[in-house]
């Protein structure tokens, strides 16, 4: 089983600082059930909301 390495810190109110080993990443919005928003470091984007129940929803795109 290999070792990883993954940090999240919480920089303001609904804004998220993510690490691992090969990058990083900003998350805003969130909430209970809001979108949320992730750039990366990679130029991945991410948009995903989660609905109630086994709902969601994610949109990934390259930059």
């Amino acid at each position: 089983m290999p070792l990883t390495f993954r940090k999240s810190f919480r920089i303001l109110p609904g804004v998220r600082l993510n690490i691992n080993r090969k990058s990083w990443s900003i998350t805003t919005g969130g909430g209970k059930y809001g979108p949320r928003h992730t750039r990366s470091s990679t130029g991945r984007r991410t948009t995903s909301v989660n609905l109630p129940g086994p709902f969601g929803w994610r949109r990934t795109s390259r930059g």
